[in-house]
């Protein structure tokens, strides 16, 4: 655009140029023919005075008029007098004043005879001429731009003809320029020679746009692979279980049979907690190779992970007799593999026969119940669910039922082991004490998952017997083994807390036993305390009391406001492992507690950490004057 402007200026001034030149041509010109046409009427006069006999003025004054036409006419005698006298005066115009310009002056021309006493001093008439020559001087000074006027038309058709290629060129370019297209040509054959540069950027970015195209769809794929991967394992996830259900199993034409099972890594929550969630992958990491190994015997097996616990496996044209070798193989792995890291268990599995239009929502729940009944057996235990066709309600009532009378058998026989894991003082002034952690076994001595035992228990409304056999079974260890001058925390359900008769029950038994009292600390969860604030508030007057004290778990995890330190007055708090885990590269957690023990330490409560598993950990809370450090790092846990 910048380049037309500046031709169009350029064009602009060489057509003013041209057309002061020719003007001033023209007028050089008109010049000389005026001069001459006076020449010429001078040389006529001459001779008709010559040849005029009579002495008359106004007789060769007649006849002169009849020859020229004069703007002036004067005729007189040599010594002055005047014998004729004409004047026609007429205002001078624009071409006059330039013609004057050039040297042409309005001054009378003298013809003298001495012969017949005669001098004539005239001025031709020449408006006539000079309105013909004034109309050709404004039309050869408008002509150069006439010349421009026609000239930027054609530049402009021009210019508009080669923009029509350059466009259709470009649109070409912009229409091939689509996901599905994978060959990408562009012809700019017929794009003008001024736009082969621009020819050339559209060819570039034609290929950059098929290249860019080709990249986007592989990375189209891969997030939608993405979407149905799990980031841990790198099997397909719950989305993706639920789309081949759907589409290879439930909606198949074809008869469509097998087994389903369902393998829920039961310790995954405990190992978070007291490893970090580093070791709780890497747990995960295992039991899905272990399912793999196993399952790479079987054609068009497929694999899951369904959520952070569970791992679903698909075994098309298996029956129920070869599903039992299987689990029962399985099982034998994951033995091995508790050997080797020392867990209560490692996962349990539960298998159900599926065959085609059965619901996905009836499958799961199905397959549920086995994984509850195999949790009542022994570690690592299968169960294969028979029923169905209906009866699926029938099989979850019989696993409840069965987890109604392990719990029953647990309190009845007290089935329990207690272990102790220390909590170490980050200074000579802290205070600090070892927690109980429980483990609970089946009539064959089996270790029961601890976290599904619980579960079942808060559904099965036997909670707050086992949390009384919990406390019984501590305050009977603690006596029998003389272990009074040790403190220990005891971990209570938040049903329990919240039940008026459990809390009368707890005050008469530690007052019973006043010694070992204060040697205890009772641990409830920060979300357990604050469904009640009135019935937590009297539980902890309660613990305070009788001389045991309150610390509050999991800490940080909801919304906890100064009111609550202020109405509720624990004596500790421990954070949530989320907290704490990798403190030492994680700027935001650091700022958080040194704020929360800064809080605390104002109103006398004591701040722990747990789930601390590296040194690096340990000295970024003890900078941070934390008052008890708890984790693998610190200590695992031991029986009593």
């Amino acid at each position: 655009m910048k380049n037309i402007r500046a031709l169009l200026g350029v064009q602009l001034v060489t057509a003013l140029l041209l057309a002061v030149v020719l003007s001033c041509l023209f007028l050089i010109y008109s010049k000389s023919l005026l001069n001459l046409q006076d020449l010429q009427a001078k040389n006529a006069i001459e001779q008709i005075i010559s040849s005029h006999v009579t002495d008359d003025g106004k007789l060769l004054s007649r006849q002169l008029e009849r020859s020229f036409s004069f703007k002036r006419l004067e005729v007189s005698r040599l010594d002055g007098t005047m014998l004729y006298e004409q004047n026609n005066p007429s205002s001078e115009t624009f071409f006059e004043t330039l013609l004057q310009l050039f040297g042409k002056k309005n001054q009378l021309i003298t013809v003298s005879d001495f012969q017949q006493d005669v001098l004539v001093r005239f001025e031709l008439n020449t408006d006539a001429m000079k309105a013909i020559l004034n109309t050709f001087l404004y039309f050869i000074f408008v002509f150069p731009f006439i010349l421009l006027i026609l000239a930027t038309f054609l530049l402009k058709a021009i210019l508009k003809r080669k923009y029509q290629l350059a466009n259709i060129a470009v649109k070409n370019v912009l229409e091939s320029f689509s996901i599905d297209s994978d060959n990408y040509k562009a012809d700019f054959s017929k794009l003008p020679a001024e736009f082969s540069t621009l020819g050339m950027a559209l060819n570039k970015l034609g290929n950059y746009n098929k290249q860019l195209h080709a990249s986007m769809a592989a990375e189209a794929q891969q997030i939608a692979e993405e979407a149905y991967k799990d980031t841990v394992t790198g099997l397909p996830n719950r989305n993706r279980f639920v789309q081949t259900y759907e589409e290879q199993i439930h909606d198949s034409t074809q008869a469509e049979f097998g087994i389903f099972a369902i393998t829920r890594c039961t310790e995954l929550q405990g190992i978070n907690q007291s490893r970090g969630f580093h070791a709780g992958d890497e747990y995960i990491k295992e039991v899905a190779e272990i399912i793999k190994r196993q399952t790479q015997t079987y054609k068009e097996n497929k694999i899951f992970r369904l959520n952070a616990c569970d791992f679903g496996i698909i075994l098309p044209k298996v029956t129920a007799k070869e599903a039992e070798n299987f689990a029962q193989q399985l099982q034998n792995r994951f033995n091995e593999y508790q050997k080797l890291t020392e867990l209560d268990s490692v996962a349990y599995t539960g298998l159900v026969g599926y065959t085609n239009g059965k619901p996905l929502g009836e499958l799961l729940a199905t397959a549920d119940t086995s994984i509850s009944l195999a949790q009542t057996k022994q570690s690592n235990a299968w169960h294969l669910q028979k029923e169905a066709n209906g009866l699926e309600n029938a099989a979850n009532n019989y696993g409840n039922q069965n987890w109604r009378n392990v719990i029953e058998d647990v309190i009845n026989n007290n089935r329990l082991m207690l272990l102790l894991q220390t909590i170490q003082p980050c200074s000579r002034t802290s205070r600090a004490y070892a927690e109980v952690l429980v483990r609970f076994k089946t009539h064959e001595d089996q270790i029961l998952p601890t976290a599904s035992f619980f579960a079942m228990a808060e559904k099965l409304d036997k909670i707050i017997a086992i949390d009384r056999l919990i406390v019984e079974t501590c305050l009977n260890t603690i006596k029998t083994q003389s272990m009074q001058d040790q403190y220990f925390g005891i971990n209570l359900s938040p049903r329990s807390v919240h039940d008026e008769q459990f809390v009368i029950w707890l005050e008469r038994r530690l007052l019973r036993d006043g010694a070992i009292a204060p040697q205890l600390i009772f641990e409830v969860s920060e979300f357990g305390l604050q469904q009640n604030l009135k019935t937590s508030k009297r539980f902890i007057d309660m613990l305070h009391r009788v001389g045991s004290r309150i610390t509050v778990e999991k800490f940080g995890v909801g919304i906890t406001s100064f009111k609550f330190f202020r109405d509720l007055k624990p004596d500790f708090i421990k954070m949530d492992g989320s907290y704490t885990r990798q403190i030492d590269e994680d700027k935001n957690n650091q700022y958080f507690l040194r704020l929360m023990i800064d809080l605390a330490h104002r109103i006398g409560v004591s701040v722990l950490a747990e789930s601390v598993e590296t040194q690096e950990e340990k000295h970024m809370l003890e900078s941070l004057f934390i008052d008890g450090c708890q984790g693998y790092y610190i200590g695992k846990p031991q029986p009593i």
